[in-house]
């Protein structure tokens, strides 16, 4: 379910999308997006903007099964839109998905591309990928990104769930072969307050991935400030020194890396 509220969640949908809107005023839509490689501003915004009604559509409907996500990713004529058109196409497509959320209400039937069954999965799920990709926006324009402390925690906690889910298995042969030797994961934030718990630890059994809040030993630890935290673990890999880039790893760094690659099926667009 998540430390946030279903409520919170769909206004942080809106939120986030505004925030994006904010960066990107004035900026042209030509300009590259360097955490989405081949990508413009333009084409962000797009699939942004098409993720958002392909779940509006899901949870509006009360699909009860996959809905056509073709559109999510055929961004190909962004570009030649007006930049305020497309603006005020996102920031409507959010309000919408809004909307869709609390009138289906947090028990809704409605199909999942994960466990969950419910808009209480899209809301969540939503939240994070628009701030994900508010930063990617916001750092292509050179931008500052700052978000909640309890946005980032929430977006982690939904990160490490999707870590043990069986479809990660199916898609990636490789990652079995990591779950030898009991080895373990830890990630902490280091510039929150010990109260807000900002420690993950993933274990790697004989047989599956364990992951739960808090800290202890661990074979490689990554640890930073939780919004580089955040960005690092959702594969926003930046170089040393710049924006994004406190992160110090200690330990195994090559498992790390391996872990990182294996559980990525969640962040492929």
């Amino acid at each position: 379910m998540g430390s946030m509220s279903f409520e919170r969640h769909c206004g942080e949908i809106v939120a986030q999308t505004g925030l994006l809107v904010s960066h990107v005023e004035g900026a042209e839509l030509s300009t590259p997006v360097p955490a989405c490689p081949g990508w413009n501003l333009g084409q962000l915004l797009r699939h942004l903007g098409e993720a958002h009604r392909w779940v509006e559509t899901i949870v509006r409907t009360r699909a009860t099964g996959p809905v056509s996500e073709e559109r999510i990713n055929n961004v190909s004529d962004a570009t030649d839109q007006d930049p305020a058109e497309l603006a005020g196409w996102l920031t409507e497509g959010a309000g919408q998905l809004a909307d869709a959320l609390r009138t289906a209400g947090p028990e809704a039937a409605v199909w999942t591309v994960a466990p969950g069954g419910t808009p209480v999965f899209w809301a969540r799920r939503m939240t994070h990928e628009t701030v994900v990709h508010r930063a990617d926006a916001a750092f292509a324009v050179g931008a500052d990104f700052t978000v909640d402390d309890e946005v980032a925690i929430d977006a982690l906690d939904e990160w490490m769930s999707f870590g043990h889910l069986p479809p990660v298995f199916e898609t990636r042969p490789d990652l079995p072969a990591l779950l030898a030797g009991g080895r373990t994961l830890g990630f902490r934030a280091t510039d929150t307050a010990p109260e807000a718990g900002a420690e993950w630890l993933v274990g790697l059994g004989r047989d599956t991935l364990v992951s739960r809040r808090g800290g202890g030993p661990a074979t490689v630890t990554a640890q930073g400030p939780l919004a580089d935290l955040l960005l690092f673990v959702y594969g926003r890999r930046f170089a040393p020194g710049a924006a994004g880039g406190g992160i110090e790893v200690i330990g195994d760094e090559a498992l790390l890396d391996a872990w990182l690659d294996a559980t990525s099926f969640w962040l492929k667009e």
